[in-house]
């Protein structure tokens, strides 16, 4: 054999070499959704026992029927989610040892979740750290929006929520003296200051403000306050165990003023203990755009009617990682990368959802609902 012809050899046996090593790294990296047939893992925390442990379940019911549509039509780019659930309870402490397992155990690729203020707010600078995109379902303290650049929530701030409260209380009921209770977690005293700036400025006076801890179920005292306080409104900003409790109270000593209350009252479990004595009480949530399909798979996995706004901002939630996941792949940071591009339509939560550059939505819609005979419907 030649020179010539051995120096040929060994380019072709070189250029085999390069070509299997090429094509053996493009079926492991660890960033490629289409080679690997293991599933992506997606956190999910939220109350799924506690006083809020209806909502929680809801949003969970939710996420997993959402789960089954996207692997039933062949997953992320050929591999299937697998979700894992953690029960932060709504506390900090909770919320924190649920993020920790779900990013240095499960190494999950982002986190859904979660429903409650404080919890999101507890491991948001772990999530932030560890560079772990997480996106909320539910959490609407305004605190979130600086919470950090892997930070995201499907849900609109409290700031909305507060304005349209105020200007609906102000302009639509003509209350001119309103009397503030609240929770004292970050939910409920970010609620509080931004329903009194907002009122204050239409040129309504804030008489009262008190608050409860968040395992009260004695209100009294509070309520014999706003009774005497003057006030033509009450807003109460409270979870649910202390709504009740207080809404008893109130019925109790008879009070006067107009009730008015926060989207943590879209709860069933509120009504269903009240009943006909909450008739005429009323509350803002952030407004859905609930499909008949949606209704009817979340009937069938609940056996009830009972649908949770925070489920339909779960639902979407999880599609919207999905979608970012298939186009940047698994690696955490081009994920959060891709959140900020997405643009999310025809959901079963809002039409459209796109992320400005707190992670948060760009735009708001809420409705009011009144308890009638014990439940609760849209003010037309």
């Amino acid at each position: 054999m030649t020179k010539t012809a051995k120096g040929i050899l060994w380019v072709i046996a070189l250029v085999i070499v390069v070509l299997i090593i090429v094509n053996v790294s493009s079926k492991g990296g660890k960033n490629s959704n289409t080679a690997s047939s293991t599933p992506i893992k997606i956190g999910f925390t939220g109350p799924l026992t506690g006083d809020v442990a209806n909502i929680g379940q809801n949003a969970k019911a939710a996420v997993e029927i959402a789960v089954g549509e996207i692997n039933s039509a062949g997953g992320i780019n050929g591999r299937q989610i697998e979700m894992v659930y953690e029960d932060d309870r709504c506390a900090g402490p909770e919320g924190v040892k649920a993020a920790n397992k779900l990013i240095n155990v499960d190494n999950v690729t982002a986190i859904l979740g979660s429903v409650c203020s404080p919890a999101t707010l507890s491991f948001a600078p772990i999530a932030e750290k560890a560079q772990t995109p997480v996106l909320s379902y539910c959490s609407t303290a305004p605190k979130i929006s600086e919470s950090g650049d892997y930070i995201f929530r499907d849900v609109p701030s409290d700031l909305f929520q507060a304005g349209f409260a105020a200007k609906y209380t102000y302009n639509t009921l003509g209350k001119r003296k309103v009397a503030i209770i609240n929770v004292n977690n970050d939910w409920g005293l970010g609620l509080k200051k931004a329903f009194s700036d907002a009122f204050k400025a239409l040129g309504g006076q804030v008489v009262l403000e008190d608050g409860d801890d968040p395992t009260s179920k004695d209100l009294r005292t509070q309520m014999a306050k706003v009774k005497s306080s003057g006030a033509d409104l009450l807003y109460f900003a409270g979870f649910p165990d202390g709504t009740v409790a207080g809404l008893k109270e109130a019925k109790t000593l008879k009070l006067t003023q107009t009730i008015f209350g926060a989207d943590a009252w879209d709860d069933n479990k509120i009504w269903d203990s009240l009943g006909s004595s909450a008739d005429g009480v009323m509350y803002t949530r952030v407004g859905t755009n609930s499909s008949d399909a949606f209704k009817t798979k979340m009937k069938e996995k609940l056996g009830n009617d009972s649908i949770v706004y925070c489920s339909n901002y779960a639902y979407d939630g999880l599609k919207i990682l999905a979608d970012a996941i298939k186009t940047a792949g698994t690696d955490r940071t081009a994920v959060k990368n891709a959140l900020y591009s997405i643009k999310h339509v025809n959901g079963v939560s809002s039409s459209l959802i796109e992320f400005d550059a707190n992670g948060d939505p760009k735009e708001a819609n809420y409705v009011i609902d009144i308890i009638k005979n014990g439940k609760a419907e849209i003010v037309k």
